[in-house]
């Protein structure tokens, strides 16, 4: 039996992709034959109530030099950044001169705002390329994996953090006992620690299996972080829920003891209960939800296709390479997937190596159907491509549902 990452006991797996690549790794045809696969699968520990992927690749090889995702490059994340940075500044315990500590900084978009307010701070970056835009845009970044030497090191060189802020980082480190022990000894004893990462209760609710890839390597509940948290000195203080990622919670965290906790954690913690995501069974039924959507979509690709219809892809997601591939989409059922990221622009998809085209190609001329990958981005994308919806072009969906959309 596999062990729980965090508390050793046995979990118990209960959705497998197969093999499955890099969900970021985005390739150019010399490397096709070079490509990494890995067994995707997600299992519950009845121990912890941790959702996990029982094995993940090397930090080395999801985060490096060239990670093909800037956060500045998505206007939309740099506006909730930027409302994420204000909400931890006036938050921030009286101090002459506080530090803001970042992890998993990419390259500073939300640092970016403690700087211009004149705050000291410090980026923890382990991608090289996105750690080297953020020191160009001058903003103090080490490229390094957070862990508890890394931060005995901080403290050592910059003293202890008034904040300490992570956004869609948390989920992604597999041992996370040494970054919280890092957290633990970083943070001042009325600091706070805000970490927002996608929640496994939207997963469930919205059947987005796309949120299970690689970099993920945990898919929180308020039950199964706090009972983390407890372990390492830490307590949630507060839970917010979040529209990014089609599902997110912010959490506040600080030192046990140190300061009052939300009413909201409780009631969060009850609703767990109501939902029943501490059992095995609510897993099992979300595994059939997936199967069926799987084959509802695969079905429907495939109709367009003997249609005579062009289908493409709209996004070329992290979440899109598991849905691609869990779905078996080939370059039979699309023609391509446009994307804006000037990094993926040239390459092919992970394991089924569609290209990945421009978004000048997608407008000209349009294409008959287009699935769109980035449905966390729906309504800001159907804003955009309203030529599309005119010349009659329809978007294919399949979270919450598979089905067609004006």
């Amino acid at each position: 039996m596999k062990k729980c990452l965090l508390c050793g006991s046995s979990v118990e797996p209960f959705l497998s992709f197969g093999p499955m690549p890099r969900a970021n790794g985005f390739l150019r045809l010399e490397e096709f034959e070079r490509e990494y696969f890995f067994p995707l699968e997600a299992a519950f520990c009845p121990g912890c109530a941790m959702v996990q992927i029982t094995e993940q690749p090397e930090p080395e090889r999801m985060f490096n030099a060239s990670y093909p995702f800037f956060t500045g490059s998505s206007r939309r994340m740099a506006l909730h950044f930027e409302e994420f940075a204000k909400e931890a500044a006036r938050h921030l315990p009286p101090s002459s001169n506080p530090l803001v500590v970042e992890i998993g900084s990419n390259d500073g978009t939300m640092l970016a705002c403690f700087a211009g307010a004149g705050m000291r701070h410090l980026g923890v970056e382990p991608s090289l390329n996105a750690a080297q835009a953020a020191r160009d845009r001058g903003l103090k970044t080490v490229s390094e994996f957070f862990t508890l030497d890394l931060a005995r090191r901080i403290v050592q060189d910059e003293g202890r953090a008034d904040t300490i802020v992570a956004a869609n980082v948390m989920c992604h480190i597999r041992d996370l006992h040494s970054a919280l022990d890092g957290v633990r000894l970083l943070l001042k004893p009325r600091g706070l620690f805000w970490f927002e990462d996608p929640y496994v209760g939207d997963v469930l609710e919205k059947t987005a299996y796309d949120q299970i890839y690689d970099e993920h390597a945990y898919l929180f509940s308020v039950s199964s972080i706090s009972r983390l948290l407890k372990r390492h000195g830490l307590e949630v203080v507060d839970v917010q829920p979040m529209p990014t990622h089609g599902g997110s919670n912010r959490f506040t965290a600080a030192h046990r003891g140190a300061l009052p906790v939300s009413r909201t954690v409780a009631a969060f913690l009850e609703r767990e209960k109501r939902l029943e995501l501490h059992h095995r069974e609510t897993y099992d039924r979300f595994r059939k939800r997936c199967e069926e959507s799987r084959d509802r979509l695969t079905a429907l690709l495939k109709d367009l296709r003997r249609a005579g219809k062009r289908v493409v892809g709209y996004g070329a997601t992290s979440k899109s390479t598991t849905v691609i591939n869990y779905c078996g989409i080939t370059t039979d059922l699309m023609e391509f997937i446009c994307d804006t990221t000037p990094l993926k622009q040239g390459t092919f998809s992970p394991g089924a190596h569609i290209p990945v085209r421009s978004h000048e190609q997608f407008l000209s001329p349009y294409p008959d159907y287009a699935l769109l990958f980035a449905w966390n981005h729906r309504d800001e994308i159907m804003e955009k491509e309203g030529g599309f919806r005119e010349k009659g072009g329809r978007w294919i969906l399949y979270v919450p549902t598979v089905g067609l959309s004006n």
